[in-house]
C-alpha cells in the first residue's frame, strides 16, 4: 500500500514537472521582456496623464487629460496625421510591389543568382542611420548627386531643394524607406515562393493555365499568409519609425515631413515634455492595435492558404 502511494506521488510529480517545464524555459525571456519593455510601457502610459517635464522635474503631478487636449489641439496635428498615413501607405505599397517583383525574379534560375541576391539584399543590412545620411547627402540641394545627375541628363535646369521644399521632403523619406525595406519583402516572399510544390505548377500547365492565371490562382493563394503577416509587420514598423525623419530632414520644413512618431520624439527629447510625448505614444498604440485587429479581420488571415 505504501509502495503504491509512493508510485502515485512520483507519477503526479512527473506530470506536474512535464506541464511546468515549458514555463521554466520561457521564464528568463519573460523576465527580460517585463523589465525591458513592460516597465517602460507602463511608465509611458502613466506619464501620458501627468505633467512630466524634465525642465521642471520637481513639479510632476497628474493633470488628467490635459496632455491629450494639448495633443489634439496642436495646430500641426492634422498635418502630422496626414503625413503619417501617406508615409505608411506609399512606403508599404512600394516595398510590397518591388519586393514581389524582386522575389519572382530571384526564384528563376540564372547565372550569378547568388551574387545578385547578396547585392540586392544589402539595403536591409545597413543601419537606418547610414541610410538616412546616404539620402540626406544624395538629395542635398547644393551638392547632392541626384540634382547633379538630373541636370546632366537635362531633366532640370537648376538644383531642387528636395529637403527644404514642402511635399518633396516627405517624398525623399518615403523613397529612403522603400529602398531600405524592399529586401525584407523580397526575402519573405521568396521563401514563401520556394515552398510551393512544383507539381502544382506542372498540373496547372497540363490543364492549360497561362502565366497570369497561375500567378493569381496558384501563387498568390499559396503565399497569402506570408503577404498578410509581412504587410502587417511592415506597416507597424514603418508607422512607428521616426529615425529616418530625424536624420534626413529633422521634420522640416515647417513640419511638412514630420510624422506622429517623429513629432513625439521631438517633444520628448527637444521640448523635454515627456507627458505630451506619452500621450502621443498612447495614441500610436491605440491606432496600431485597432489597425492590427481590423487588418487581420478583413484579410481573413485565419483562412489564408486554404484551398
Amino acid at each position: 500500500m505504501v509502495k503504491e502511494k509512493r508510485e502515485k506521488k512520483k507519477w503526479i510529480y512527473r506530470g506536474v514537472k512535464t506541464k511546468m517545464e515549458p514555463y521554466f524555459y520561457i521564464l528568463p525571456v519573460m523576465v527580460l521582456l517585463v523589465l525591458m519593455f513592460g516597465y517602460p510601457l507602463i511608465k509611458s502610459v502613466i506619464m501620458a496623464f501627468q505633467n512630466y517635464k524634465l525642465s521642471n522635474i520637481n513639479n510632476v503631478y497628474f493633470n488628467d487629460l490635459a496632455n491629450f487636449k494639448k495633443m489634439f489641439g496642436d495646430q500641426n496635428f492634422l498635418l502630422l496625421l496626414k503625413n503619417s498615413v501617406v508615409y505608411v501607405i506609399v512606403a508599404v505599397l512600394g516595398q510590397f510591389l518591388l519586393g514581389m517583383i524582386l522575389a519572382l525574379a530571384l526564384k528563376q534560375k540564372f547565372r550569378g543568382r547568388g551574387l545578385y541576391q547578396s547585392i540586392v539584399f544589402l539595403p536591409w543590412a545597413f543601419s537606418t542611420f547610414v541610410v538616412g545620411l546616404l539620402f540626406r547627402w544624395s538629395f542635398n540641394g547644393e551638392y547632392g548627386v541626384v540634382n547633379d545627375l538630373l541636370m546632366k541628363i537635362g531633366v532640370i535646369d537648376k538644383g531642387i531643394a528636395w529637403l527644404g521644399t514642402p511635399g518633396l521632403s516627405l517624398v525623399v523619406i518615403i523613397l529612403a524607406m522603400i529602398w531600405m525595406g524592399i529586401p525584407f519583402f523580397g526575402i519573405m516572399v521568396l521563401a514563401a515562393l520556394q515552398s510551393i510544390p512544383e507539381e502544382v505548377y506542372e498540373a496547372a500547365e497540363m490543364d492549360g493555365c497561362g502565366i497570369i492565371k497561375k500567378f493569381f490562382f496558384l501563387t498568390l493563394p499559396y503565399i497569402k499568409p506570408t503577404i498578410i503577416i509581412t504587410v502587417l509587420l511592415r506597416t507597424i514598423w514603418i508607422f512607428n519609425s521616426f529615425d529616418l525623419v530625424v536624420i534626413v530632414t529633422g521634420g522640416g520644413p515647417a513640419n511638412y515631413s514630420q510624422t506622429l512618431p517623429s513629432y513625439m520624439y521631438t517633444k520628448a527629447f527637444s521640448g523635454y515634455d515627456f507627458g505630451l510625448a506619452g500621450a502621443f505614444g498612447l495614441l500610436l498604440m491605440v491606432i496600431l492595435g485597432i489597425y492590427a485587429v481590423v487588418f487581420l479581420k478583413i484579410s481573413n488571415y485565419d483562412k489564408a492558404g486554404d484551398f
